[in-house]
């Protein structure tokens, strides 16, 4: 039977493909910085911890560009809006590789970053309506999936190429395919302008929920539980594990593998069972955390730990950020951009506490230790929103079987249905 969106279920339109491949780039520009920040800082004259700044820029412009500029589109087409994200973002690509200057790079990187932030917001918005109720959290999955996919395959490339090209050539690479993408989304995005009713006014309305807020916060603590760890994974891996720095990205390659995995198990399973799902995933990361700090010591362990942490990890990213987007009902793009910005403060949050636990007494068990507490604190929204649907439905079969309990509890009433027949004897009166 086909789905609302016309789409059967199962089956999601090669529109939702598209978008992923658009945050399949988007992905691969936030991370693939971290792997060439030794060619950066040397062909820029800064230190390592200076060109850091690179990556903390584009985190704070997703944090406070995503909202903004979802706002600032509001009332542009869709398909505008993805077009221009898109070439804002190509152009931010080609101006970091043409220059010499950190500043200009750096200033770029903000761009690029508001530019992702306007993608994302409007993407899932699209993905979602474009894939119908039935399979909205799967086109979710799909969507994150392309950000994930860009950890296993993205970053490892771009980091290899910087090697022999330096750090310029990934960023013409990341500045052709961003305009090759424009031109796709040109072509397979319908031309169709934002719904009738969206407003400044309706879209912050939908903030007014607590429910949207619950799944923010889970949204901001199972990215911060996971990235904890994850930023400081690569010492834990050699100084702890054994694990030769050589052969770090292949275990890095296995937590973007669980991770391509988590997303698609929540995009399965999220629609049917959202919460079950993401109770039971929120659980098993903070457990498989734990478990990292006594059995980090083994390789073998230690890569199949890093492996289960981006499985269970990912697996909740889908179906709270569906979740929210069917919260916000008719205003889901300033919910979209928000819920993008809870991924990135929990990232940067969480990334400053396991550094500080990192350089404590608790040294390379720190971030794993800080990353445990995180993702159990996912349980608290998760539960919440988990009770309160479940009142919600008892309060809509009491409201449902009122009527029913007064008539039956009521004598008059009971008397009037059982006599409201007309008597056949006394039917031609008139």
């Amino acid at each position: 039977m086909p789905s609302a969106s016309g789409t059967a279920p199962g089956k999601l339109p090669f529109v939702i493909w598209v978008l992923a491949a658009g945050t399949f780039l988007m992905g691969t520009t936030e991370f693939v910085v971290a792997g060439l920040l030794p060619e950066l800082a040397g062909d820029l004259g800064v230190s390592v911890s200076h060109a850091g700044l690179l990556i903390t820029a584009f985190a704070i412009g997703m944090i406070v560009g995503s909202p903004t500029m979802a706002l600032a589109t509001l009332r542009l087409p869709q398909r505008r809006t993805l077009v221009l994200a898109l070439s804002v973002f190509c152009l931010g690509h080609l101006v970091a590789a043409l220059s010499t200057s950190f500043t200009i790079v750096l200033t770029a990187r903000v761009v690029t970053a508001l530019a992702t932030g306007a993608f994302w917001s409007v993407g899932f918005v699209v993905a979602t309506t474009a894939a119908g109720p039935h399979n909205a959290t799967r086109a979710t999955g799909v969507m994150i999936g392309g950000l994930t996919l860009a950890n296993v395959v993205g970053v490892p490339i771009g980091s290899f190429a910087g090697q022999f090209t330096g750090w310029r050539g990934p960023f013409w690479a990341l500045a052709v395919l961003s305009g090759l993408a424009a031109a796709f989304i040109g072509r397979f995005i319908p031309a169709q302008g934002q719904h009738v009713e969206a407003s400044l006014r309706a879209e912050v309305r939908a903030l007014r929920q607590g429910r949207l807020w619950l799944a923010l916060g889970a949204a901001m603590l199972i990215m911060g539980g996971v990235l904890a760890t994850y930023t400081y994974v690569t010492p834990l891996l050699t100084d702890r594990a054994g694990i030769p720095a050589g052969a770090v990205p292949l275990v890095l390659i296995a937590f973007g593998v669980g991770a391509l995995g988590g997303t698609t198990i929540g995009g399965r399973l999220g629609d049917r069972r959202p919460m079950a799902t993401t109770i039971t995933a929120a659980a098993a990361t903070a457990l498989v955390l734990l478990l990292m700090i006594p059995l980090s010591t083994n390789p073998v362990t230690a890569t199949l730990l890093v492996f289960l942490m981006g499985l269970t990890g990912f697996t909740v990213n889908p179906v709270v950020t569906a979740l929210a987007m069917r919260f916000a009902g008719d205003a889901p793009t300033l919910t979209s951009a928000l819920t993008t910005s809870a991924f990135n403060t929990g990232i940067a949050a969480a990334s400053v506490i396991a550094g500080t636990a990192l350089d404590s007494s608790l040294g390379l068990t720190g971030p794993p230790l800080v990353g445990t507490v995180i993702a159990a604190l996912t349980l608290l929204p998760l539960i919440a929103l988990a009770v309160h649907g479940t009142s919600r439905k008892g309060r809509i079969v009491a409201q449902r079987m009122a009527p029913t309990l007064r008539d039956a509890t009521n004598p008059r009433r009971c008397r009037r249905s059982t006599d409201s027949s007309p008597d056949p004897r006394t039917a031609k009166t008139t």
